[in-house]
């Protein structure tokens, strides 16, 4: 759909705080192998008679890929409620159809080249557009859309989040491996996308809507994009929804994490409210430099948990452990948040240290996702 700004505006106006919705890229896998499966057509078809997967269902460039979606929550426990039930069908779902979902940032080992890219015109668009760079994303994530009630509110939340951003993603690393080799990063599955794409990781400050309006329309009047979501900041305004959709992390292995770091998430985009709200946007006189915010997410990228982060928000930069990132976000947010010692990435590079093969490594992976995502029965 084309761009319509004012629309976007009157979402916000009209939008609730604290409202969530969740997305969740699954990779779909051939149960003997573990190999991707282009087999999402065959899996919405058979999900449009399901009364919950028939909306909860999504397409996400690759026929290999299948997203689900929770729909609008009244806060964060609602969405949850919704998703698990969401969850619980679609594995049951995909074990009926004689196959298999992953749960990683990135597939280890299968190849890029062999993935057919979804015929919708969304992404006839997108292939057109990025050749390679589109071809080459076969990444998973885990995507999370909280409201916000006002234009100006939303901008000033994505500027007060951007020194959030590396370390939500240095808590979420979940991707090891790429093209069947160990790349030696924490989270391949960023370096590849946000790294490639347009008008993707953590974007400028804005200020205010009418700043962001002004950018947009740049886009547009110049012939840069023709929909929003050709916007594929780690943080945006969503202008059907009137949310804020913070798109950094990886892809999570397990559903307890998944839940942890939604919740987490949610509470971070409640106290940067409050905050703002209070007349300070980010806690200093001017932004925080993306070139600082950048070394951030190199270093969330390259160690995640087991590497050093900058603290930003101190008045004299300094580093400190990752493995300390969730404790001070648990500190500035006050959320009771648990999340394990270990993350994905971490638990799969100490596979790796013994020796396991991206095969192996990868089935452990599965093993931990099936034995979390669909742990109860479907409802009737």
């Amino acid at each position: 759909m084309p761009i319509d700004l004012r629309a976007a505006r009157e979402a916000f106006d009209a939008s609730t705080d604290l409202t969530v919705g969740i997305e969740e890229e699954y990779a779909i896998l051939d149960p003997a192998t573990l190999e991707l499966a282009d087999r999402f057509e065959d899996l919405e078809t058979a999900a449009a008679a399901d009364p919950v997967l028939a909306d909860a269902v999504s397409g996400e460039l690759i026929a290999s890929e299948i997203e689900i979606r929770s729909g609008r929550g009244e806060d964060v426990a609602d969405a949850l409620v919704k998703q698990r039930e969401a969850r619980r069908r679609l594995f049951a779902l995909v074990e009926r159809h004689g196959l298999k979902l992953g749960t990683t940032g990135t597939h280890p080992f299968s190849d890029y080249r062999d993935q057919r890219i979804i015929d919708t015109e969304h992404y006839r668009r997108v292939q057109d557009g990025l050749q390679y760079v589109a071809r080459r994303n076969n990444t998973f994530a885990l995507q999370v859309h909280v409201g916000v009630h006002s234009g100006d509110r939303a901008v000033a939340l994505c500027d007060r989040l951007r020194p959030v951003l590396p370390m939500l993603l240095a808590i979420s690393a979940n991707s090891p491996f790429i093209d069947g080799r160990d790349a030696g990063l924490h989270s391949a599955r960023t370096q590849t996308f946000t790294k490639s794409f347009p008008r993707c990781g953590v974007p400028d400050p804005f200020g205010d809507w009418q700043a962001w309006h002004e950018y947009v329309d740049l886009l547009v009047r110049t012939n840069s994009v023709v929909e929003f979501t050709q916007l594929w900041w780690s943080v945006r305004p969503h202008h059907s929804f009137g949310t804020v959709e913070v798109r950094i992390c990886d892809a999570q292995t397990t559903a307890t994490e998944a839940d942890a770091l939604i919740a987490l998430i949610v509470v971070c985009c409640r106290r940067a409210l409050e905050e703002i709200d209070a007349g300070g946007a980010d806690g200093r006189d001017r932004p925080i430099p993306g070139r600082l915010i950048e070394e951030n997410m190199w270093r969330a990228i390259r160690y995640g948990q087991d590497g050093r982060l900058l603290d930003l928000e101190a008045e004299r930069v300094e580093e400190y452990d990752a493995s300390e990132a969730i404790d001070r976000l648990r500190a500035w947010t006050g959320a009771d948040v648990v999340l394990p010692e270990l993350n994905g990435a971490q638990r799969q590079r100490r596979l790796i240290d013994t020796g396991a093969t991206p095969a192996e490594v990868y089935a452990a992976a599965v093993k931990e996702t099936l034995a979390t995502y669909p742990a109860e029965e479907p409802v009737p």
